[in-house]
């Protein structure tokens, strides 16, 4: 019983922190506008195999390793916001292009491995973050239990994945709907260059925020 509680507590938590909106939400709105349902549902599935990485790598003590070698953690800051800055450049210079045209690098199309490319760029999206890894080692410190069995790991990394996918999903399917892609289609280069800037200044903070350690 005590871990079914220590379960819904780190579901709730997780629920509020995948919709908090941030580089994640911004691609894959972008993709599902842009590219598709499809490729939106994708980029969602990249999304919880993100996740799940994360999942993994905090129930084996990633956030120890992090904690005790600095650089490490600094490095991976550095890394993951030049990654989300490349992606905002990426989408700033495509603002003019058709969406007949040929995609851009990492961007994906909507046929001939498009969809492959889409979960590729979410799950590139997702592990960019380092922070993830520490949120998500935080919140099983605070409500998993000492000595849980590996059965509650995997369901935690199964829930993990079903939290991620399905909002991602969710927001795929919302924003590929016709209005919204027929909206973005009027403004795309409008839309394109503020995702694409939205982007970059949320990778610029995350690797100017290795500084502060």
């Amino acid at each position: 019983m005590h871990e079914l509680f220590s379960l819904a507590g780190i579901v709730g938590v997780l629920i509020v922190g995948t919709v908090s909106p941030g580089p994640s939400f911004v691609m894959v709105a972008r993709t599902a506008v842009g590219r598709g349902r499809v490729n939106g549902l994708a980029a969602a599935v990249g999304m919880g195999i993100g996740g799940v990485v994360f999942a993994v790598a905090a129930l084996v003590g990633l956030q120890a390793v992090l904690v005790s070698v600095p650089a490490l953690y600094v490095a991976f800051k550095i890394g993951g916001g030049i990654y989300l800055i490349y992606l905002g450049v990426l989408i700033w210079r495509g603002a003019k292009q058709p969406l007949t045209a040929r995609a851009a690098p990492g961007e994906g199309d909507d046929g001939g491995g498009g969809a492959l490319r889409s979960l590729l760029l979410g799950l590139g999206t997702q592990l960019s973050n380092p922070k993830a890894a520490i949120v998500y080692a935080s919140v099983f410190a605070a409500f998993l239990p000492d000595g849980a069995a590996l059965a509650v790991g995997i369901a935690i990394t199964a829930l993990v994945f079903v939290i991620e996918t399905a909002w991602y999903a969710l927001v795929a399917v919302m924003l590929s709907a016709a209005q919204p892609r027929r909206t973005y289609l009027r403004c795309k280069a409008s839309i394109d260059r503020a995702a694409g800037g939205l982007m970059a200044a949320l990778g610029l903070k995350l690797a100017s925020s290795a500084h502060a350690l």
